[in-house]
């Protein structure tokens, strides 16, 4: 499949602002195309929903990619709304999260909701873990106390089994954690796909918009190698500029094949395929 843009998201669940001016650990979006390359740095959520959805709206063949997990490991979508798809969860978080225009949200709260309903005898916590001390919300550790095996969940999905740098998704908040970002940014994948009818991978086929899930760390040598000082806007470009470039030699669809269980947890697009993504960044 052949697309005219690739678009990538490197998210953040910062509970204020990002700095005025550029920095790191914000939300960065990279755009590559055959005739252009961008970088658009976004103080809050709200600013790069806006965004996303003015670009969405120009049309085209666009793949866009968010640096978060879209899905949970198997048995939590059931468990939360009674089916096992990835994409009903994704409808029943867009319900509860809210995220204000000035990144104040409630990840927190609703991670201590699905605790308290997971919980039982014999497991004192449900699987979500990483509450900061300074603000304690009952039923919600701030480190990890879980028995995932007692709680039937597995710790980490399969692709973060297969990438072990990659952090499981329960962990809210810490180096690396990803938790909060997938509560905070799944409802916007959500509301993105309703409105401009996109296909949000692996979950549904690709199609002339599609959604995914990209791990940018897959290109850290290169990311490195760019010296630039802002790590996430290197690697949001570099990304955008692998993903295009196979895209245009129609090698996607090697990074496209996903394992069945991918239906519901879903998975990381190129993972296991870092050397092909270096390679292609020296095409073209």
């Amino acid at each position: 499949m052949r697309f005219d843009r690739v678009i990538v998201v490197d998210w953040s669940g910062r509970a204020a602002r990002s700095p005025e001016r550029e920095s790191k650990d914000a939300i960065w979006i990279g755009v590559h195309s055959a005739d252009h390359t961008t970088q658009t740095y976004c103080r809050t959520r709200a600013e790069a929903e806006v965004w996303l959805n003015h670009a969405l709206a120009e049309g085209g063949r666009q793949l866009v990619g968010f640096d978060f997990p879209m899905g949970y490991p198997t048995g939590l979508a059931r468990r939360l709304t009674g089916q096992d798809s990835a994409r009903a969860l994704h409808g029943w978080l867009a319900d509860r999260i809210s995220d204000a225009p000035d990144n104040a949200n409630n990840r927190f709260d609703v991670a201590a909701s699905i605790n308290r309903h997971l919980s039982g005898p014999g497991n004192a916590w449900g699987p979500f873990w990483g509450c900061p001390k300074a603000r304690p919300v009952p039923g919600l550790p701030s480190l990890k106390t879980v028995d995932y095996v007692a709680l039937g969940l597995e710790e980490k999905r399969l692709v973060e089994r297969e990438n072990p740098p990659a952090k499981p998704v329960w962990q809210l908040l810490g180096a690396g954690s990803v938790g909060s970002q997938a509560l905070l940014g799944i409802p916007v994948v959500h509301r993105l796909a309703q409105t401009h009818d996109a296909a949000v991978w692996p979950f549904e086929a690709p199609r002339d918009l599609t959604l995914a899930e990209v791990y940018p760390s897959l290109l850290a040598a290169a990311v490195t190698g760019s010296a630039d000082p802002i790590p996430d806007r290197a690697q949001v470009r570099l990304l955008a500029r692998a993903l295009f470039n196979l895209s245009q030699a129609d090698r996607l669809p090697a990074l496209l094949a996903t394992p069945t269980i991918a239906a519901e947890e879903g998975w990381i697009l190129g993972a296991g395929h870092a050397p092909l993504l270096a390679e292609a960044l020296r095409w073209g």
